[in-house]
């Protein structure tokens, strides 16, 4: 891991200026956005259409490279859109796309660049338009959808059940099970009796965590300067 050269007020900064683009300019596009988001390059998670929700403590990672999207496009009113639980966790890359509705429940996990869709977007026999029916979505309490894993139309997946990366879920997964691959199919059960700990269990205390991330900053930017920061960032040196 590359040492991090800036002092600790620049990342205090940095971070002030991540807070304000999102409640600035991301959080009006959306219908809802619950209390201690923690958002990485707000800049880089897009939003189309509505309604889009997004409950408490949820962590939302944008890349240049891998935009994050939220989109409902539909010529429908009323239709529940994408609804996202607390303490959920959506990486780079990630496309959600509700022509009807998608729902997340807490303490989900989501990988790098897993599509979630509850439409085909285009009929089979008229590609000119998009189907008239679409099926909702659901991923229920604490599931794990894997790396490039894409979840289809119509499906439910169960709780605490884990979709291994590049999986492809056409049909419903049941609770407490693992499934892999193309389509995907249920290879193992949860042991029931081992306990799962979840981001809510780990991440609920949001001052303490604050605290803990604020003091860990400290002690690893001591020592830093303006100029040894800058001389870096202009004239970097190998395995700094």
């Amino acid at each position: 891991m590359r040492k991090d050269h800036r002092p600790y007020l620049v990342k205090k900064a940095w971070f002030s200026l991540q807070n304000f683009y999102l409640h600035h300019f991301l959080e009006p596009q959306l219908d809802g956005l619950g209390p201690n988001p923690y958002v990485v390059k707000p800049w880089h998670i897009e939003v189309f259409g509505a309604p889009v929700t997004i409950g408490a403590n949820v962590t939302l990672l944008g890349a240049s490279d891998k935009k994050t999207r939220l989109t409902v496009w539909t010529d429908k009113t009323d239709v529940p859109g994408i609804q996202i639980g607390d303490h959920v966790l959506i990486s780079p890359g990630v496309r959600i796309s509700a022509a009807r509705g998608i729902y997340i429940a807490d303490n989900c996990m989501i990988a790098s660049n897993a599509y979630i869709t509850d439409s085909d977007w285009h009929g089979i026999y008229d590609r000119s338009l998009p189907p008239a029916e679409a099926a909702p979505v659901r991923l229920e309490e604490n599931v794990w959808i894997g790396d490039s894993a894409i979840v289809c139309k119509g499906v439910t997946i169960g709780e605490n059940s884990i979709v291994g990366a590049g999986a492809v879920v056409s049909s419903h997964i049941p609770a407490n099970s693992i499934a892999v691959g193309n389509p995907a199919k249920v290879i193992r059960m949860l042991d029931p009796d081992r306990p799962i700990t979840t981001r809510r269990d780990r991440f609920s205390d949001v001052d303490r965590i604050s605290m803990l991330l604020d003091n860990q900053d400290r002690e690893m930017l001591r020592g830093n300067t303006y100029l040894g920061w800058l001389k870096q960032l202009f004239f970097p040196s190998r395995g700094e």
